[in-house]
């Protein structure tokens, strides 16, 4: 856990007077200290993303499939970091958190936040690890965001990128849907304008949230394999409001699951730095920003991911190429829609374990 009692300013104004960022690391760090590996989580994701703490744990971390012994981001030979994002609410300081200042949550006190701000608390965290370099930072969907303000914000700290089913800006598409999510979750009563109780609040606002970007998450062909038009056993009548289908079921477990892990406000935070979140600039030039890359970049598309569509991905690398920089481009064929890069899938395997063992 970093603990830092300096006070912390955000990009957009205001300030923290202290911050924690909580962190969990696999393999060993190197005599050389030159085989650090950062994790950069999506909107849902946190530290936690390898592994399971008992034998008894129902699921292991978010990316376990990807990390670990003899896997594509391999703990036998990287040391690995996966921190829970600065405005997080998985043991970072964000608005479910406590204002020392006041003694109550922050709510919506806490600053606004963006990209830039969870990559700059990162790198105190890096500092605070005692290193001078990262190996490599490697993140999906908003994690991929991180891991390109990283390569722009720290160059020389950076040795290799690797993002997927990102972008270099959020879309207007896009923003819409993190719109409705946001509208369900403060035309919530139980929001209470960011007050509530921890441990209440907007679950029904939140449950809707999480399954609008579900779905934004899938492919049309994907949930077809997946549910097709399957019925409930139990489906019978015309009872409107209850499960029919099981695409519907399962909509309404992600959502509901989600309420029991996720702060609301956290989601609004997160949503709308993803929206912010744009390197073209005013310029419209994305090589203006990314002359500053200095890493070797791998940059992975999805050919069934709407969200964040190949072209979207494939213009980061173009973009590099046109500065000279050492940048490639893979597309992976799967059916999975955007949440892809969290599918189990060889291929993929490949173009990572390949690209960080040059």
């Amino acid at each position: 856990m970093l603990k830092s009692a300096e006070p912390f300013t955000f990009e957009n104004g205001g300030s923290i007077p202290s911050f924690t960022l909580r962190y969990e690391t696999y393999g060993h760090l190197n005599d050389e200290k030159s085989n650090a590996i950062l994790i950069c989580h999506a909107i849902s994701g946190d530290h936690h993303c390898a592994g399971k703490y008992t034998d008894d744990d129902r699921k292991p971390g978010w990316w376990n499939n990807m990390i670990g012994p003899g896997k594509a981001i391999d703990t036998n030979r990287f040391y690995v970091i996966g921190s829970n994002c600065l405005g997080g609410c998985q043991g970072s300081t964000g608005p479910s958190s406590i204002d020392p200042l006041t003694g109550k949550p922050y709510g919506l006190n806490f600053p606004s936040l963006t990209i830039r701000d969870i990559v700059r608390a990162q790198n105190l965290l890096i500092e605070h690890l005692n290193l001078n370099v990262l190996y490599g930072v490697v993140g999906g969907s908003m994690g991929g965001m991180q891991v390109l303000q990283w390569a722009i914000e720290y160059p020389d700290k950076v040795q290799h990128i690797l993002s997927l089913a990102s972008a270099a800006r959020q879309s207007a598409q896009a923003i819409a849907f993190n719109e409705v999510g946001r509208c369900a979750i403060v035309q919530d009563p139980g929001w209470e304008e960011g007050n509530y109780v921890s441990g209440k609040g907007p679950n029904v606002g939140l449950s809707v949230a999480r399954m609008m970007a579900h779905i934004t998450y899938l492919s049309d062909k994907g949930m077809e394999i997946k549910f097709g038009r399957s019925r409930r056993n139990d489906s019978k009548g015309h009872h409107l409001t209850k499960v029919e289908f099981e695409v519907e079921g399962y909509l309404r477990y992600k959502g509901q699951s989600f309420t029991n892990r996720f702060d609301a406000n956290t989601y609004l935070y997160f949503s709308k730095a993803i929206d912010r979140f744009d390197l073209l600039g005013e310029t419209g030039k994305l090589e203006d920003v990314l002359s500053k890359v200095q890493a070797r970049t791998l940059v992975i598309g999805f050919t069934s991911d709407w969200l964040y569509t190949p072209r979207q991905n494939r213009e980061i690398v173009i973009a590099l190429l046109r500065c000279g920089k050492n940048a490639t481009y893979a597309e992976v064929d799967m059916d999975l829609g955007h949440d892809s890069f969290l599918i189990d899938s060889p291929e993929l395997y490949n173009f990572v374990r390949s690209f960080l063992n040059d």
